[in-house]
């Protein structure tokens, strides 16, 4: 990822093994893969299981081809068809299982797997749906850029690798362009953009505000025909 963002702006596609089969997952790998995603994240905010978690990671390697990242599961979830687990805190989270307890549970069983972890700070913003709910996180609203600045800042200096600004799976809105601007002019960590963005319009904004990864998830579970998808991706990756 780091040496892909040196070149433009990555797109992830994000596949929910709660959702579907895992047959089916392997299917939406496909159709991302060819319409230009670079990457799959696994993994979700509720549902999350090692039988579904491994199935489908398998699966969407087998038809992909793609690297499969860990994002959201819970530590019983991990397992050894996993490529990497990002290894996250919701740094805006009430809830101490999202903030140390789980990750101080999963982190013996990732050393053990031999899984590779990539830190993250990761902020909810305004709506935030689920995972908001899940974690009973204090949402960024989504005029508060200074908040937003701040938890960036902030995550800069707890170390992490990467920071991931999240308006939640089904939104209504992303993340504002205005606010990731702001991030990446006070912050140098490569950020990932998520929630929200299901047309050209919104990804090409996400990327000319800074991102450097942009996630698509529930366009692609509710089956975007390859066409919509592609115009999205293409945008997100200005080609």
């Amino acid at each position: 990822m780091l040496d892909k963002i040196k070149n433009g702006t990555m797109h992830a596609a994000l596949i929910d093994p709660d959702k579907q089969s895992a047959e089916e997952a392997g299917k939406i790998a496909k159709i991302a893969k060819d319409a230009g995603a670079d990457i799959i994240f696994v993994g979700g905010s509720s549902g999350i299981t090692m039988e579904n978690l491994s199935a489908t990671s398998k699966a969407v390697k087998e038809a992909s081809g793609l690297p499969v990242i860990l994002f959201g599961g819970t530590p019983e979830s991990l397992n050894k068809e996993l490529d990497a687990v990002f290894f996250m805190q919701i740094v805006n989270a009430a809830d101490p299982r999202f903030v140390t307890f789980g990750q101080v549970m999963a982190a013996p069983i990732i050393a053990k797997l031999g899984l590779e972890s990539i830190s993250m700070g990761y902020v909810i913003v305004e709506p935030g749906m689920t995972v908001a709910r899940v974690s009973s996180a204090k949402v960024v609203k989504q005029d508060d850029v200074e908040a937003a600045v701040a938890y960036a800042l902030a995550c800069k200096m707890f170390g992490f690798e990467f920071i991931y600004f999240e308006a939640g799976s089904g939104a209504d809105r992303p993340v504002p362009p205005a606010m990731i601007k702001a991030i990446k002019t006070y912050v140098d960590l490569p950020l990932i953009i998520g929630g929200g963005i299901r047309t050209p319009e919104a990804a090409a904004a996400a990327r000319a505000a800074g991102a450097d990864i942009i996630v698509t998830g529930t366009m692609i579970e509710q089956g975007a025909d390859s066409t919509k998808l592609k115009e999205v991706i293409s945008a997100a990756k200005g080609i």
